[in-house]
Formats: C-alpha cells, structure tokens, sequence
C-alpha cells in the first residue's frame, strides 16, 4: 500500500490543503494488529471533519512521495507501549500477558519502521475525530476481536465508550458493540470464524478439531445480517481453515479438507479459503444500503514450534525474526495471495457501485514476530492452559 498518490502541498494550495494532506499520513502507526490506514478514511465516500494540525509536525515525519507502509523491519523502541494492562482495563485474559506473568519485556520495545518512510504516531484524539459519527466493524475470528480490543486500548487515553452489546444481542462475548459517545462513534466486533454459514458435522460433537460443514456460497448471517449500516468494514480470517471441512455450494457437497470420508473428492483448505473470502466480498457488493469501505486484514500468522498447537507445541522467543531468519513462503503465503486475488476481483466489481475495498497486507510483518504471542501467559474462556496460544497476540504487543 503506497502513498504515491497523494502529495503534500508545494505552497501553492491553501494551508487547509496542506492539513488534511497531513491526516492521510497521521495514525498510521496503529499496533499492526488493529492497523487502519487513515488516509484511506479520509478520502471515504463521505467526508469526515478534519482537526486542527500543527503543520510544523511535518518537520518530525519523513515524508516521501512513494512509500508501501508494510514492507519494512522491526527496530528497536525503548519507549515501549501506547498502553499497559495497568493503564487499559479493557484487555481480556486472553492476551493480558503481564497481568498472567511473563517475565519479560522486550517484545514490546519494538517498532515497525517502513524501508522508505517513518510512520508518525498514533494520535487517538485524531482518530477519534476522523471517525465521528461513523461505524466501524471487525468482522471475523478471534483475531478480529483481539484487533479490536487493542484498538479500544488505544483510544482509552481520550475516551471510554460503553458497552452496548446487549442492545443488539444475547451473546456479548462473541458479538461487542462500543459506542464512544462524545464522537458518536460505534466500534463493533462480529463472530464469523469462516465468514460463511458454517455447522457441524462430526458425530462426536464439538471440538477444538472437528469436523465442520462449510457453506460457500451463504455468507454467515451473524454478520451479513448486520452490517449494511457500517461505514469501516475490516474483514478478516484464516486459522480455523486449518481443520476438517466440508465444502457444500448450491447444496450439493463439493468436496472435503481433511475429512477422509469415501465419495468425497479431497480438495485443499485454500480452496475454501477462497470461496469464503469471494462469498463475502460478493455479499457486502451486493447489500443495496452498503456504502462503506472494505478493508481486507490479510492472514495472520501463527507460531509453533517444537509441535504441532495439539502436541506441545509453543511460542517461546522473546525477539523479532529478521527477514533473513524467517521467509515469506508456504502456507503464510498461499492464504496471503489467496485472499488478495479475491480481494482484486472485489476492487473491480465494486467499482461499477462505487465501493471500495483496500489491502491491509500486515501477514509478512506479523511474520517476523513470533514473539508477540501469550504462549502459556493467557487465559482462554475454558481456562484450558495446557495449549499454548501461539496464534492471538499480547496486548500490548507488536506494534
């Protein structure tokens, strides 16, 4: 993602100009978790109020007429995190992995720093103001949730929104809704693991690996029911792809990962990768009332080693990978160009309604921290702690 098409002023155009050329460059070192580009907001379909800005910050910001913000490297940052679990008191046990004892430090002292640019800091009175009055929406797995919960820390030092889940639904840990009301800012995070309908399908029941039918050609309605009146959808999934499924289209059984089952034609996880992704791009296109922008957050990476997640595996670093020490290849980049060539094909479509749907590539940074990640310092809803968590991230954490 570049900024080669917006340049800043030359002194012919008015100070204003100038300013709002600045927001499109400011926020955009939000913990890459929850990373959302504000210059993509300020140029939505509807325009948004611009703050007063110090035009002098351009002094401290290295302003470039072409920058791809994702292709980067982690550098060294004493100063540590916008936040701590001591000053957020929004962070689920889940990822509050101080308050569950890690005993070190250092994987929040590091900064990401793009080849041809530096990216300001998050200023959460500006995001707060560029999105006043607007709806934005995690819509995924658990990682859309922990995007937003990061994203709600960030915003604590302005503002404390209340939580108004319950006004919409009976499950209000899997479905939030926070509203900012000094900004008129609603802040949503919607469960859809698969972003399709989804059911079981194994006879033993439930498990943290069993069998699922996966429908790929009906978005989940726990998502698509609700979210024509978002003005920010980030769209996101990936790790629940990993176990045995049943692709159905059309009613008719396509084919199975992993199932093992006679007269099933076996076929590889990105194919439902691909399908799902299409099936929900193709639902938010053709929702009559839906004006927002789409924002893919492409795969995140998980980071087992020394087993598998189910045989013992964990995540025991306390520093970044390089690029050298960790390449962008397999899986991680399989569902990476997966996603992003349905994401192409939604770009041109939408463009016959005027939608748009923009890139978060985060997946080739996110790579490069196997460090982020509660390993046995979390505490999932089953308090299950004999499985490390090496796929959500800390909070705080990279950033």
């Amino acid at each position: 993602m570049k900024f080669n098409d917006f340049e800043f002023s030359d002194g012919k155009n008015s100070q204003h100009g100038t300013s709002k050329k600045l927001l499109l460059l400011l926020a955009l070192s939000l913990v890459f978790l929850t990373i959302v580009p504000l210059y993509l907001l300020t140029t939505s379909h509807s325009p948004l109020p611009s703050p007063k800005i110090d035009i002098s910050d351009l002094r401290n910001i290295g302003i470039v007429k072409e920058c791809d913000i994702f292709s980067g490297k982690w550098i060294p940052y004493p100063n540590g995190p916008y936040y701590t679990n001591a000053t957020c008191s929004l962070i689920i046990d889940q990822q509050n992995c101080m308050k569950f004892g890690r005993p070190d430090r250092e994987f929040m002292e590091w900064r990401w720093r793009p080849e041809k640019c530096a990216l300001p800091f998050f200023n959460a009175k500006q995001f707060l103001e560029l999105v006043r009055g607007k709806m934005m929406a995690f819509v995924g797995d658990s990682l859309g949730r922990n995007q937003m919960q990061s994203l709600l820390c960030l915003l604590s030092s302005v503002s404390h929104p209340e939580d108004i889940s319950h006004r919409y639904t009976a499950d209000t840990t899997y479905f939030k809704r926070w509203f900012y009301a000094d900004y008129g800012f609603t802040l949503a995070t919607l469960w859809s693991p698969f972003l399709v309908k989804s059911t079981d399908a194994d006879p033993n029941g439930h498990s943290l690996n069993s069998l699922m039918s996966l429908y790929l050609d009906q978005a989940d309605e726990a998502w698509a029911s609700q979210i024509e009146n978002f003005d920010y959808v980030i769209i996101s999934a990936g790790q629940w792809f990993f176990r045995p499924l049943i692709y159905h289209i059309n009613g008719q059984i396509v084919g199975c990962h992993n199932c093992y089952m006679e007269n099933i034609t076996a076929v590889t996880m990105y194919y439902g990768y691909r399908m799902a992704f299409r099936a929900a791009f193709e639902t938010l296109r053709s929702l009559k009332n839906y004006k927002g922008i789409t924002f893919l957050r492409t795969f995140s990476p998980s980071h087992f080693e020394n087993g598998a997640w189910n045989e013992g595996g964990n995540c025991i670093r306390t520093m970044p990978f390089s690029s050298e020490e960790m390449k962008f290849d397999g899986y991680n980049l399989e569902f990476y160009l997966t996603q992003v060539e349905e994401l192409r094909k939604a770009q041109k479509k939408g463009k016959k309604r005027g939608l748009r749907f923009e890139l978060l590539a985060t997946t080739e940074a996110m790579l490069l921290r196997p460090d982020g990640h509660p390993n046995y310092y979390g505490r999932s809803t089953h308090d299950n702690v004999t499985v490390a968590d090496c796929v959500h991230w800390c909070l705080p954490g990279p950033h």
